[in-house]
């Protein structure tokens, strides 16, 4: 196992992501399904000139994009946009893909659950097709109620990715395992060789340590399964308004240059523009928590 982090959590240049993780330990990025936001030789140069790795993408499924809407044109865009996540992902070099099916957010359904089954079951074959075809594995994720309705434990996906290829499997959050699964142990357990992907947060989603979830038995789990890939840090810190605030320099003051969708994203996700400063703390947490049990200490390089 090997840290990784996704980069959407806040607006920066991904070299300025790629130099802070590479500094505190951090082997992998799992990039933004963005690739209209990037070019990829030159995230493939930074990559190699920090001596990084992609270890794949997410797809950002918000807006129009959902596999589940009853909307033909709508579910056809989405699968196009998918299937460039998905050569985005081999440009750069990446492993893995990580499809959230359904509009983050959307929480009313366009139809029945048989209709909806079977439009991102359709859906994802096609996209599917295109990560067969280049060797990038493709795993669902499930997200908690409060996000989508559409897919919210292990066993859901599980059978998803069943239905949609041999070779299709899951990548699991712990945040939204410890809302939605009732043993998150047996959950990653029953995921078993189908895991690609294993997402970080503690229970608050702040970084792994800063809650309450037990990391030593998480990674001892996977560890028990034979988990080979990435813990991909995905912290998502809530902004705290109050005079109870213990950070005071959480909020990025400075202009940001940041799309309106982008800043949507994020703020849905329960969060705010970050400041450099608490964003990296998050980071450190991170490591000081999960490398002493992969085995790993932090390595300074690039500092």
């Amino acid at each position: 196992m090997h840290l990784s982090t996704h980069n959407w959590m806040r607006a920066e240049p991904v070299q300025t992501t790629i130099k802070r993780i590479k500094r505190l330990g951090f082997e992998s990025i799992e990039i933004s399904g963005e690739p209209a936001q990037y070019r990829a030789s030159e995230v493939r140069a930074t990559l190699k000139e920090y001596g990084m790795r992609c270890w794949g993408c997410v797809t950002l499924t918000l807006g129009d994009r959902n596999l589940a809407a009853r909307d033909e044109g709508q579910r056809a865009a989405t699968v196009d946009y998918m299937r460039s996540v998905v050569q985005f992902s081999n440009d750069l070099g990446g492993e893995e893909v990580t499809v959230v099916p359904a509009t983050v957010s959307k929480i009313v359904p366009d139809g029945t659950p048989e209709e909806e089954w079977r439009w991102v079951v359709d859906a994802l074959r096609e996209v599917y097709d295109l990560s067969q075809q280049l060797g990038i594995r493709l795993a669902i994720e499930p997200l908690n109620r409060f996000e989508t309705y559409f897919l919210n434990r292990a066993d859901q996906a599980l059978l998803l990715a069943k239905e949609v290829g041999p070779d299709c499997g899951v990548c699991l959050d712990c945040f939204h395992m410890n809302i939605e699964e009732v043993d998150i142990a047996a959950a990653i357990r029953l995921a078993g060789k189908k895991l690609f992907d294993f997402h970080v947060a503690d229970n608050n989603r702040l970084s792994a340590g800063m809650g309450a979830l037990d990391f030593p038995m998480i990674v001892s789990v996977l560890e028990e399964i034979g988990y080979e890939g990435a813990l991909t840090a995905e912290m998502v810190a809530s902004v705290d308004r109050t005079p109870a605030s213990p950070w005071t320099n959480q909020v990025e003051t400075n202009p940001v240059d940041i799309s309106p969708e982008q800043l949507k994203f994020i703020e849905d996700h329960g969060s705010s523009l970050l400041s450099e400063e608490f964003y990296t703390m998050l980071f450190e947490r991170t490591a000081d928590t999960l490398l002493p049990l992969i085995g790993k200490g932090r390595r300074q390089v690039h500092s």
